[in-house]
């Protein structure tokens, strides 16, 4: 790889170059999650269908377990179980997720646990079964509740970073600087509505991180359209799914009946 490869010419002796992160402020709860059932669409930038999602999500006391499943129109599977908690502050527990099939380049198998100690099992290009190992703080952890976060933040004091766990394949600690790119405008039905639009920069830190952009491997921003008020609900995600991939865009979207002779 060009970039392994100029990154390992700069490792001079004496001098390595790295990012100090200072850790952000945990979100505290404004509003306590509940069982949820709600029906997703996944698409390309062109618009073109992928895939078809669940987010099926239940609480015990204090402890929140969010799933998110994918299941691709060529048989792909995007499976991510997420757990928190949310005693007056959102805290990371544990993450699952499974990546498989022809739309991702490589089968992932990532599990968190909640001390950041996190195990990643994949096949290289190869085809030869591989697993890396690494432990992270986990104290600004978002894996799997962004968008729970983003829905208790107010603009105005959004956190100015999160924390994330990657598959690169190797596991991966990158940060996400957060901003606000002001409100857009869509509707349901005939009523239009505002949604908050924040922006998510990866900042991949040390060498790679300055080599990056270089070489054309930074990643691309990520987007979330939150809906406020008493409220908040989440409108529409562009975000990439893996190392290298493209914007895939995430929304609601709602049960369709077929027609019988009653209904026409």
């Amino acid at each position: 790889m060009l970039l392994e490869r100029i990154t390992a010419a700069l490792l001079v002796p004496g001098v390595l170059l790295l990012v100090r992160y200072a850790s952000s402020e945990p979100v505290p709860v404004r509003f306590s999650e509940g069982l949820v059932h709600g029906f997703l669409v996944l698409s390309a930038a062109d618009g073109s269908h992928l895939a078809d999602g669940d987010l099926e999500q239940t609480v015990r006391g204090d402890r929140v377990t969010s799933r998110l499943v994918f299941r691709f129109t060529d048989g792909s599977l995007h499976d991510d179980t997420a757990v928190f908690s949310e005693r007056r502050q959102f805290a990371f527990v544990s993450e699952h997720l499974i990546q498989k099939g022809p739309s991702f380049p490589q089968p992932i198998d990532m599990a968190v646990a909640s001390d950041g100690q996190t195990t990643v099992k994949y096949v290289d290009s190869r085809g030869v079964p591989k697993t890396a190992a690494a432990r992270f703080d986990t104290g600004d952890l978002a894996n799997g509740i962004i968008l729970t976060l983003l829905k208790n933040v107010r603009p105005e004091t959004a956190p100015k970073e999160l924390s994330l766990i990657v598959a690169t394949p190797e596991p991966r600690l990158v940060k996400l600087k957060i901003s606000v790119a002001g409100t857009d405008s869509f509707s349901t039905g005939r009523r239009g509505r505002k949604a908050v639009h924040y922006v998510l920069t990866p900042d991949i830190g040390g060498v790679k991180g300055l080599i990056a952009p270089l070489v054309g491997k930074q990643p691309p921003d990520s987007h979330v359209w939150i809906l406020e008020g008493d409220a908040p609900a989440f409108v529409k995600s562009e975000q990439p799914f893996f190392n290298g991939g493209a914007l895939w865009r995430i929304e609601l979207t709602s049960p369709a009946w077929p027609r019988t002779a009653s209904s026409r």
